[in-house]
């Protein structure tokens, strides 16, 4: 993932805002080919800011 908006050095000396922040990257804009960790999203869940539709389907998956 590639993001040319972000100084991600600057945003990595937060260990738990950068988690986010990926977390939400990956989930808005596309996985490419990484795959999202199931114990990132589940620890971070109750912070991330993703689309309700895509949190309702992530969610599912969660619980399933």
């Amino acid at each position: 993932m590639y993001n040319w908006s972000v100084d991600e050095k600057k945003l990595k000396k937060t260990p738990d805002k950068y988690a986010v922040w990926r977390l939400e990257q990956l989930i808005n804009f596309g996985l490419g080919e990484e795959k999202i960790s199931e114990n990132e999203l589940r620890k971070y869940w109750a912070q991330i800011n993703v689309d309700p539709a895509r949190r309702k389907f992530l969610g599912l998956l969660l619980n399933a």
